[in-house]
């Protein structure tokens, strides 16, 4: 299925704002495919980031079908921000949830979503998405 022809995460996830729905959304979706979304819906540099890498191009190459896939660590970092886009994207729509990811967080001490997952908080940050489309944010 190319780009163009997918549906977007929060159109596949409309009826799945539950944590275990997002994470069985998310498993499902290849990681080319998974990059292709994230691209979509957070950008180049953002992608760069969640995934540690230095160069925002290289985003684009995980992308193509054909092209080479992120390491394990990188991965799994794209994979939870994937799922944390189910989320809140399902619950709050896309602008709620590009706004989520980039703006400084108090429950991650206030740093943004995207630096906690980069740096390995994916538990936090999952917790924190939860909290948010939950209404329990402190």
């Amino acid at each position: 299925m190319n780009s163009a022809e997918a549906p977007s995460m929060k159109q596949q996830g409309t009826s799945k704002t539950t944590e275990a729905g997002a994470h069985e959304e998310t498993v499902r979706i290849d990681i080319h495919e998974m990059v292709r979304r994230l691209l979509n819906h957070l950008g180049p540099t953002s992608v760069a980031l969640l995934a540690g890498a230095k160069d925002r191009k290289i985003a684009h190459g995980w992308a193509r079908a054909d092209g080479p896939t992120p390491r394990d660590e990188a991965q799994q970092r794209l994979q939870m921000a994937t799922r944390i886009w189910v989320l809140i994207s399902a619950a709050e729509g896309e602008h709620v949830a590009r706004a989520w990811f980039i703006g400084s967080n108090p429950r991650l001490g206030e740093r943004s979503p995207l630096i906690a997952l980069r740096e390995g908080s994916l538990v936090e940050a999952k917790d924190a998405a939860m909290a948010f489309v939950d209404g329990t944010d402190e």
